[in-house]
């Protein structure tokens, strides 16, 4: 059983940074490519940034560009995303997602697996 557990939502003011932290269980998570969506109530989940298997190929929205990386820690089986210019529009629930395809997805169906959310609010 693969479990994601994502931490490191707040509440911070617009310009201000988050770091969010996803842990996986399982045995084969250097495998696994994983993405990190957000949500907010009334729109579809968007995809904010992915990473690959092997932690070279990325992608990032067009919105977050230049502000958020992605990276990954095999050694700690986690996957990170630090938020940097955090504006109003960055407010949401992040979910981090895991495929086993391995290469990068860009649609929630392409991902496996999923963690329960963490919230991020920024204030104007």
């Amino acid at each position: 059983q693969v479990q994601l557990v994502e931490s490191g939502g707040g509440l911070v003011q617009a310009g201000g940074s988050l770091r969010l932290s996803c842990a996986v269980s399982g045995r084969t998570f250097s495998s696994y490519s994983m993405g990190w969506f957000r949500q907010v109530p009334g729109k579809e989940r968007e995809l904010v940034a992915a990473i690959s298997w092997s932690g070279g190929p990325t992608y990032y929205a067009d919105s977050v560009k230049g502000r958020f990386t992605i990276s990954r820690d095999n050694a700690k089986s986690t996957v990170y995303l630090q938020m940097n210019s955090l504006k109003p529009e960055d407010t949401a629930v992040y979910y981090c997602a895991a495929s086993r395809a391995g290469g990068l997805q860009w649609y929630p169906n392409g991902y496996d697996y999923w963690g329960q959310g963490t919230q991020v609010t920024v204030s104007s």
